[in-house]
């Protein structure tokens, strides 16, 4: 029996924007606006790393780039400072 397809998160996002029609690059630009206020709030307090809580979600951000979102049932793991 052949195995099932796996899609992964390159071709599902290519997807999204190329058959689906989002505007991948535009939800992008709205998610950094949205998140700057507090990610600049943090870095001039010296962090690099950092969990952004939002509408209950919360935004993972390392060196300046959101790596995932969780969702509300979701706890972000506590790691160690790292200034």
């Amino acid at each position: 029996m052949a195995r099932s397809l796996r899609v992964c998160d390159h071709a599902l996002l290519r997807f999204l924007e190329r058959v689906g029609g989002v505007d991948v690059e535009g939800m992008r630009r709205q998610l950094a606006i949205s998140l700057d206020r507090a990610a600049g709030a943090a870095q001039q307090l010296g962090a690099r790393e950092m969990t952004i809580a939002a509408d209950g979600f919360h935004y993972v951000v390392i060196k300046g780039v959101v790596v995932t979102v969780l969702s509300p049932t979701m706890k972000p793991k506590r790691t160690k400072a790292r200034l």
